[in-house]
């Protein structure tokens, strides 16, 4: 039997946890173990019991989603959070990433979309809607000193798409060792420490564009 993803729903409208439950808990590879009101609610029923995967809402009373990620990110390391919100503005976007969010999408995001996006950052994938990827691409920043080599370049835009190490050394017909050392350079370079950030810098420095929906 294929294990089960145990996600957590944090958001503070009720509504929005009972929609989110009904999604999740009709797919055969994901339970909903939990849900919260606000993050303060969220660490403590990840220290209660297991959880993978955080749907995080940012904007909640009590503590907000930034402070939540943050928090999980020392407390949990092994923990993926997804954000799911309302607000794709410069000081909600990149501070949920810099936090150690895995994902960030918005709540039009399709129902299909949404699961596949679980699966991914359960996966340790980064995942960005692409309204977010396209904000970020917006506000190019100045360079990395060090600009990437071909070849991490190549490494960034499959990660970006949703490859696996695995994958992607398959693709580039590399060891997966070597994709992790070309991932280590890509994090290096661009000053971020996981693969979501390095997406979501890659987008700022106009190194990667959207994909066409």
């Amino acid at each position: 039997m294929t294990d089960v993803i145990r996600v957590l729903i944090v958001d503070d409208h009720p509504v929005v946890r009972d929609g989110l439950r009904g999604v999740i808990d009709g797919e055969p590879d994901m339970q909903v173990v939990g849900e919260a009101g606000h993050g303060a609610e969220a660490l403590a029923r990840v220290a209660a019991d297991p959880v993978d995967v955080v749907l995080m809402d940012l904007r909640m009373p009590t503590m907000g989603g930034v402070e939540a990620i943050g928090q999980l990110r020392r407390r949990s390391p092994s923990v993926r959070v997804l954000v799911l919100t309302t607000f794709d503005t410069d000081r909600d976007v990149l501070p949920a990433i810099e936090a150690g969010a895995t994902g960030y999408l918005l709540k039009d995001t399709p129902r299909d979309e949404l699961l596949r996006a679980v699966r991914a950052a359960h996966r340790g994938e980064a995942v960005l809607s692409p309204a977010v990827a396209g904000r970020l691409m917006g506000q190019v920043r100045s360079p990395a000193q060090d600009q990437l080599s071909g070849r991490e370049l190549e490494v960034l835009r499959l990660v970006a798409a949703g490859f696996t190490n695995r994958e992607t050394a398959q693709k580039l017909f590399i060891s997966e060792a070597t994709v992790k050392t070309h991932l280590l350079h890509v994090y290096a370079k661009l000053e971020v420490r996981d693969r979501a950030s390095a997406v979501a810098a890659g987008y700022q420095r106009g190194l990667l564009v959207p994909e066409e929906r």
